[in-house]
């Protein structure tokens, strides 16, 4: 087994090799002089089962040619096996065909990991689960949810209350709440504009309690900012947010800023970026991945890791 990384999160695949208690595979990934990636495996993979950690994130584009380049040259080098880990998997908010002359991204994206030589994936938290219908090879999808909710077991918050901030996101909720053993409620909201939503209402009694917002993913913090001013509206004690991906622009940041919310809860499973003045805890997932990167080499179950330790 060997573990290489582009350079879209080197921090996080630092961490996932010192968990597995293995070094990172040596590659020199440069660029020409007009932008053009070039990638060169440095070490002997010959008939290894090689994992390439890559979050799809920051700057997109370019974190994605990368990955699929490092997976050719891994190819060509006649691996074994390659897996691609992906702990945020770019571009699944394009999942459906909802308009008319729109594409279904993440079904493209999935099509260039398959056509690159990727033979299985290794993701967490997509943003809408019919993504891993999208592949025709092994799909492991993990869920942050374990490690938030040990978190979140550790804080011994009382009168604690799950809240979806959409109906969407329900299911997700639904399974923070039963790992916790507390109340559930959602948000009905409505989207204006890519970047600003509006919620309309509460489903559920949140008067006296300590809500917690959970989401896959979030960017402007629009949804997070309206769902903490009716939660506090309608009687909440205090409010937090766990979520799995923080994409957080400076306009989500002004957001946060300035919304009731206490707390944002997230991971590492993107780099962190300049959140100074708000309160966010951050995470790591690498053990998470670590571990389910030695139960998919040694062709192990990765049930339990579902289920808080």
């Amino acid at each position: 087994m060997i573990i290489f990384s582009g350079t879209a999160h080197l921090n996080l695949a630092e961490r996932i090799a010192e968990c597995v208690d293995q070094p990172l595979g040596a590659v020199d990934i440069s660029r020409f002089p007009d932008g053009e990636i070039m990638v060169k495996i440095i070490d002997n993979i010959r008939g290894q089962d090689v994992y390439i950690v890559q979050p799809i994130c920051s700057s997109p584009n370019e974190a994605l040619m990368e990955l699929l380049i490092m997976i050719d040259a891994a190819r060509r080098a006649s691996a074994a096996r390659i897996t691609a880990v992906l702990p945020f998997y770019g571009y699944a908010r394009q999942d459906r065909k909802d308009q008319p002359r729109v594409p279904i991204t993440a079904k493209l994206v999935a099509n260039l990991l398959v056509a690159a030589g990727t033979n299985r994936l290794l993701t967490m938290d997509l943003h809408a689960q019919q993504i891993q219908g999208f592949f025709d090879i092994p799909v492991d999808h993990l869920y942050a949810a374990p490690v938030i909710g040990k978190y979140l077991l550790g804080q011994n918050i009382d009168d604690l209350m799950i809240v979806s901030p959409d109906a969407g996101g329900l299911k997700m909720a639904y399974a923070y709440a039963n790992m916790l053993n507390c109340g559930l409620a959602f948000v009905a909201k409505q989207r204006r504009s890519p970047s600003e939503v509006a919620a309309i209402d509460v489903v559920g009694d949140v008067k006296g309690r300590n809500c917690v917002v959970v989401d896959d993913l979030s960017t402007t913090a629009g949804t997070l900012a309206e769902a903490s001013r009716i939660l506090t509206e309608r009687g909440a004690k205090s409010v937090r947010a766990a979520v799995t991906h923080t994409l957080i622009t400076e306009v989500g940041m002004e957001r946060l800023r300035n919304s009731p919310m206490t707390e944002l809860i997230t991971t590492d499973s993107v780099p962190k970026s300049n959140w100074d003045g708000c309160p966010i805890q951050v995470l790591s997932v690498a053990e998470l991945l670590g571990e389910a990167i030695q139960r998919i080499h040694g062709n192990q179950s990765v049930t339990s890791l579902f289920k808080i330790n």
